[in-house]
Parts: C-alpha cells; sequence; structure tokens
C-alpha cells in the first residue's frame, strides 16, 4: 500500500548510534511511494556512510553548508524548498537542543531554522539523558513551537540499559509520518470502538466464542486516530498489537466488554461496536474442568446483552456505528439491523473470506442509502469508514451545539 505516493520528503541523519535504523527508514517510506532526500550531519557519518545513505534513497547525499552542487550555493536554503515534510531520525539531545534556541551551526540544523515546511523529529539517546530535566524541556518546548514528535519508545539500548529513549522502529516511525498526512476529519472528538471476539468460559480451559481476528476494529481504531481523534479501544482477546497512541483496554467477555463500555462511552462522542460479541454466555459454567468421563456435559446459554443496543438507548447517546457480520442476503439482512437498533450507521460484509485477512469488502448502510466500498486492505476501508462517519456526525453535532 502506497500510503506516502508522491510525498517528497527530506530525512536528516543525526549523530547517535540509532543512525543505522535510518537505512531501514529510508527503505520503508519509498516502499510506501515517498521520495527521500538525505542530509547528514558531521556525526552521522560516523555511524553510517553517505555513500550507503545515497544508495538507498536513489538521490546524492548532503553534508557540507558549502557544498557546491546546487547552482545558487546555498543548500540550506534550496534543499527543503521542494519537500512536504522534514524528518530527523535519529534526533540526538544535543540537535534537539539546537532546534528549541535556533542554533544553526551545520548544514542540517540551518536547513531547519530556514525551512517553510512542516519539521518532524524521532528522538533518540540514553535513557538518563531523556529523563534528563533540560532534555524534557526542549520538549516540551518543541510541542510548543509546533514541532512534530515520534517516540521515544522503550527497550533495550545501546548502553546496556533499559528504558525510554529508543528511536522508534522505522516501520512504526514511517507509519507514524503516514499517518500524519491524513486529513484530521475528527479532530477534537472522542471515538470509543469495540474490536476482537469475546470468550465465555464453559470452565478454566475451555469456552465459546465468536470468530474474530479483531483486524478490523484495529484497522478503525488506527484511522480514527489518524484522523485526529482520541481513542479508546475495547478488545477482547487478539494477538495484535494496538496502536500505540490509543488507550486501550483488555476484556474477556461479553459482560466484561459492556462494563468496561458503560465506563467510557458518557464521555465520548463517536461510538463504533467493531466486535463480534458471543450472543451466548454459558449459565452453568463451572469452576473446575469438566472430565470427559462424566459424558457430554449439558450446557445452559443464556444471551448476552446487546452492546449497541445499550449504547443507543443511554439517553444521550453517542453517534454509534454498528458491523453486522453476514452469510447471505447481506444488504437485507444488514438494514433489518439497522432499523431495528436504530442505528444511523451500520458497515457490514459477507463472513466468507473475511475472518482472519488482510483485506475485504463493506457495504455502509444509512438514512441516505446503500454505499459499497470496494475490496480493499482493512485500513483502507476503515479510513473510508472514518471519512463516512465524519460526513455523517460534523451535521449532527452542529444540529445538537445549535
Amino acid at each position: 500500500m502506497m500510503e506516502l505516493s508522491n510525498k517528497r520528503i527530506l530525512l536528516g541523519i543525526t549523530g547517535g548510534i540509532a543512525a543505522y535504523k535510518s537505512a531501514e527508514l529510508v527503505r520503508e517510506l519509498q516502499r510506501q511511494g515517498a521520495d527521500v532526500q538525505v542530509i547528514m550531519t558531521e556525526s552521522a557519518c560516523r555511524f553510517v556512510t553517505p555513500v550507503t545513505m545515497q544508495a538507498l534513497s536513489g538521490n546524492p547525499v548532503f553534508t557540507d553548508m558549502w557544498d557546491n552542487r546546487l547552482p545558487n550555493g546555498m543548500p540550506h536554503i534550496e534543499l527543503s524548498r521542494d519537500r512536504d515534510v522534514i524528518v530527523v531520525a535519529p534526533a540526538t539531545a544535543g540537535f534537539i537542543a539546537k532546534l528549541v534556541h535556533g542554533a544553526a551551526s551545520d548544514l542540517l540544523s540551518t536547513l531547519c531554522l530556514a525551512r517553510e515546511c512542516p519539521l518532524m523529529v524521532a528522538p533518540a539517546m540514553n535513557r538518563q539523558m531523556w529523563e534528563n530535566p533540560s532534555t524534557q524541556r526542549n520538549v516540551a518546548q518543541m510541542h510548543k513551537d509546533g514541532i512534530v514528535v515520534f517516540g521515544p519508545d522503550s527497550g533495550d539500548q545501546a548502553c546496556g540499559e533499559t528504558g525510554m529513549g529508543r528511536m522508534l522502529e522505522p516501520v512504526d516511525l514511517a507509519r507514524s509520518i503516514a499517518a500524519w498526512f491524513q486529513p484530521k476529519l475528527l479532530a477534537g472528538t472522542r471515538v470509543l470502538i469495540t474490536a476482537g471476539p469475546t470468550f465465555e468460559p464453559i470452565d478454566p480451559v475451555r469456552g465459546i466464542t465468536n470468530r474474530s481476528s479483531g483486524k478490523m476494529g484495529y484497522a478503525v481504531a488506527r484511522a480514527a486516530l489518524e484522523a485526529g481523534a482520541q481513542v479508546t479501544l475495547i478488545s477482547g482477546p487478539v494477538s495484535l498489537e494496538a496502536p500505540s497512541s490509543a488507550q486501550l483496554l483488555r476484556v474477556e467477555t461479553a459482560r466484561q466488554m459492556l462494563d468496561a463500555v458503560n465506563a467510557q462511552v458518557g464521555s465520548c462522542d463517536i461510538f463504533v461496536g467493531v466486535a463480534a460479541v458471543a450472543d451466548y454466555h454459558v449459565g452453568n459454567s463451572k469452576q473446575q474442568k469438566i472430565k470427559k468421563d462424566g459424558g457430554a456435559p449439558k450446557l445452559e446459554l443464556v444471551p448476552n446483552p446487546d452492546i449497541i443496543e445499550a449504547v443507543v438507548r443511554r439517553p444521550n447517546p453517542p453517534f454509534c456505528v454498528g458491523f453486522a457480520a453476514e452469510s447471505e442476503k447481506l444488504e437485507q439482512n444488514a438494514e433489518a439491523k439497522r432499523q431495528r437498533k436504530k442505528l444511523p450507521l451500520l458497515a457490514a460484509n459477507l463472513v466468507q473470506g473475511a475472518i482472519g485477512a488482510d483485506d475485504n469488502e463493506l457495504v455502509l448502510l444509512d438514512d441516505h442509502g446503500v454505499h459499497r466500498l470496494a475490496r480493499a486492505s482493512k485500513l483502507e476501508l476503515a479510513r473510508a469508514l472514518i471519512r463516512h462517519i465524519a460526513k455523517l456526525y460534523r451535521p449532527r453535532k452542529a444540529r445538537v451545539t445549535a
């Protein structure tokens, strides 16, 4: 998926051990369609060579303020003029201090000072350096100055310690850059999303569930974050990594999911129920493992609460979006569900070939009719869904606040 197609990125590399990750970052940005121009500080050249970065990027690498390859002899002015964004990765503590105080002492720092495009940094440093009050003050000032800060992450460091300060992994950083370019259609809104299956125990080792990988719900969470929303993700048991900027609440059963939704929904503007909630729980579940020599157990199935219905029936409900997985008569069954639950929007798909897959097809049903989304990755579908939600939510919000 070419999320950065036709984007022109200037990548600044400073002198930290994480500079080796910048080589993979160039590759990842190119895989997503970006054109990458690399600028390196003198100390960065001690960790990776300009030859390496030129071979990877396919563009000449600049390191010197006095480089005469440009006709006007002003690389600190010209190199950023045709760029959509400047990304400094890694950004050392020393370089961050330069940015904050406007110290233009080399090509990269001068270029950042003279820029006309947005600036992003990915901090990378030792744990103690990151935690130092001066660094924290500088990072806070970068936020105030409108510089976008990605990371850092926590983990093992080159010094042998563990803690905050690692540069984000190249894939995650490229994903964050791509997300920044998405339209902020839900800026200032709070979105609550349920995802994954629920699991209802029969005994300590057995249970009943609905099939769900959680991929669609997690994609919707990522797309909502990209659109500028504050996201809370309530997830059943899945093997997925949640978007780092989302508040993640893990649950197991449908009743636990309902309790979590009830605790959060009062402060949300939009609720998207993607989770494949089990329709029943076992009323006579056992605390100890049921032995097979006792014969087949007789299970008493008790209906689970309908979470979406519970949200819709609240005195002042948020804008509610439901999901429906059908095996036949997709539009007919989905519209009947939407009408029954009084939902302004419902997304539906056929279960055949969808569960666990990375792509899918969706049909969106609202008061204006049926809107079909062609097969695409679940993230692309989630972005299209978020655009549709924003289109319906904005007029509703205007009516409520008028």
